[in-house]
């Protein structure tokens, strides 16, 4: 550590000023700051000033090193997610996650094993009908509904139904609607009021019936959360609900998106066809990480990589720009799966799953999900992607910006 460290490099105001006047996406700018400035990259939006971080060293400091330094603070996903572990801090979250953790790593994720490959079964046999047909889907559909129905047979031990989908497509609404809600939280929530309330209704059914059930019939995670109760007073319908949304959001947006965006690029880059499924989706990671964005909130003065950031400044860990920093991936927008055939990076270069104490609690869960389901529909043969969109949404996750219909060759 510097004993006079250096103030970070500021990008300029009429950066700023330019962006807002073109009424682009948050992305742009921080590009603009990243190529202007570099990985570490300060602007200001309002009286508080912000920190973008980009290099790995950086980004190892604030997620991995300092986590207490660098907090996550009370964000729009909580009127959706409620105090789940996505949005609790404390001593709260660290019980939540101890008790979560444990259900997503070794003899835990085994559990899951026959009701991932169940999902991927049923969605694999529905690919096949279109395959013998001719018939145009919709790709982001077919993805979406195999990624809820797994994270729905893994947290009530059912597989899903029409009912329960087409309810839970609120989800996905409020998701995409968060960017454009007022910062009014109270507005907000008045806006999407029907949905949230389609989601409660959802949540509480399900809790109810894991309540219900004996233990010898393994309803899922839900009846984990459940049996927590009797221990935990602070487990109470309520958060249970919180949690099981939580879970929601992050089990199956993320993974739906991602091996939406995965065809996407085996359209756009045919002489990628045949390169190695895991390579296929660890680059698919690469261009679009699950969550882009990671905000924190610095609570007391540090210096990183001899800069200084003061105590209240808001710090963005932006992985999208990290993953496209040339320095480390060379012809970065190329979708190149070889990348992961060798060589080592730097820690904090590559982190579509976060770092640190914070870092995703299903990251085992969803890698093993997407194997499971392109171990069966690689085979089948390549998509012809019609009118494929070229742009992006960007809200907790990206998201292609259209709609992603498709057909077998």
């Amino acid at each position: 550590m510097t004993s006079h460290p250096l103030p970070v490099p500021e990008l300029a105001a009429e950066a700023v000023e330019q962006w807002r006047t073109e009424e682009a996406e948050l992305v742009d700018l921080l590009t603009r700051a990243r190529h202007g400035v570099g990985g570490l990259a300060a602007f200001r939006l309002g009286p508080t000033p912000t920190v973008l971080v980009t290099d790995p060293a950086a980004v190892q400091h604030v997620l991995a090193r300092h986590p207490d330094t660098y907090v996550k603070r009370s964000h729009r996903a909580r009127m959706l997610v409620g105090n789940g572990v996505l949005s609790a801090t404390g001593d709260a979250w660290k019980r939540q996650r101890r008790l979560l953790q444990s259900q997503f790593t070794g003899p835990g994720m085994r559990r899951y094993e026959q009701r991932i490959a169940a999902a991927a079964r049923q969605a694999a046999d529905r690919w096949e009908g279109y395959r013998r047909s001719g018939e145009t889907f919709d790709l982001g559909e077919e993805m979406r509904r195999f990624a809820l129905d797994t994270v729905w047979r893994a947290l009530t031990g059912l597989p899903l139904d029409d009912r329960t989908d087409t309810e839970l497509r609120s989800v996905e609404r409020v998701v995409a609607e968060m960017p454009t809600l007022p910062g009014s939280v109270d507005e907000a929530r008045r806006l999407v009021e029907a949905d949230l309330a389609r989601i409660d209704t959802v949540a509480h059914a399900a809790i109810a019936a894991a309540r219900a059930s004996s233990a010898s019939q393994d309803p899922g995670l839900l009846r984990v959360l459940v049996d927590a109760s009797d221990q935990y007073p602070e487990y109470t319908d309520e958060l249970i609900r919180d949690e099981l949304v939580t879970l929601l959001v992050a089990g199956h947006e993320t993974t739906a998106t991602t091996l939406t965006w995965l065809y996407l690029l085996l359209d756009r880059f045919p002489e990628t066809h045949g390169a190695d499924p895991a390579a296929l989706v660890s680059e698919t990671l690469r261009l679009y990480p699950p969550a882009w964005l990671l905000p924190r909130h610095a609570v007391r003065d540090d210096v990183v990589e001899g800069h200084h950031i003061a105590a209240g400044t808001d710090v963005l860990v932006c992985p999208f720009l990290t993953h496209r920093d040339p320095a480390l991936w060379p012809d970065p927008e190329r979708f190149d799966p070889a990348r992961f055939s060798s060589g080592r990076l730097p820690v904090g270069a590559y982190i579509p799953f976060g770092l640190g104490a914070r870092a995703c609690l299903g990251t085992q869960f969803a890698l093993r999900e997407t194997a499971a389901l392109l171990e069966l529909l690689l085979p089948l043969g390549p998509l012809t992607l019609l009118d494929p969109p070229r742009g992006s949404s960007y809200s907790i996750t990206v998201r292609p910006d259209g709609p992603t219909l498709a057909r077998f060759r």
